[in-house]
């Protein structure tokens, strides 16, 4: 098996503002107007974006949530925990990997506007994976989770939410 720094070096990735590190890989030519799109989009958005993403062992990617499905494939290494709060407040931990034995999945799709967070399982050294978006991921279209209003909103799930946000996130204006 390579090893986290290999793919990091091999993948040209770099550090993601959720954590972690990545890489576009695709992005299509091809646009839906704002027009065609649902209202939570203030404009034109590609039709589809694809990256790699990578996390080791330690690293965590931050609850935040985005306006489009977002599916996730895995790649190499070992299982990475995806945490998804849905719009009901229904927290699922899904498995991305290929142990198939321990419920691990080789695909699993967020849908839009549902909080979640990943981070590798407890004994996995790293996960590298892909994500597909559609309508195509913007930056515009991120938000990343303010570790009390999120708690606020969900104190069911306090203790994830504190295990998987940083505390130095602004709260909304």
């Amino acid at each position: 098996m390579q090893t986290a720094d290999y793919w990091k070096l091999k993948l040209d990735l770099l550090p993601h503002p959720e954590g972690g590190f990545y890489k576009e890989t695709y992005k299509a030519s091809e646009v839906i107007s704002k027009d065609s799109l649902p209202a939570r989009f203030g404009v034109d958005r590609s039709i589809s974006t694809a990256i790699y993403f990578l996390l080791e062992q330690g690293d965590i990617s931050v609850f935040h949530k985005i306006k489009s499905d977002e599916l996730w494939h895995f790649y190499a290494g070992q299982t990475l925990e995806v945490f998804c709060i849905d719009l009901d407040g229904k927290l699922t931990v899904y498995r991305l990997g290929n142990n198939y034995d321990a419920d691990d999945s080789f695909q699993v799709v967020v849908l839009s506007n549902c909080w979640f967070a990943s981070k590798p399982a407890t004994d996995s050294t790293y996960s590298l994976m892909g994500c597909t978006v559609a309508p195509g991921f913007d930056f515009e279209d991120f938000e990343m989770a303010n570790r009390e209003e999120l708690i606020a909103i969900y104190p069911q799930h306090a203790e994830i939410i504190t295990a998987l946000t940083h505390n130095t996130y602004p709260a909304k204006q």
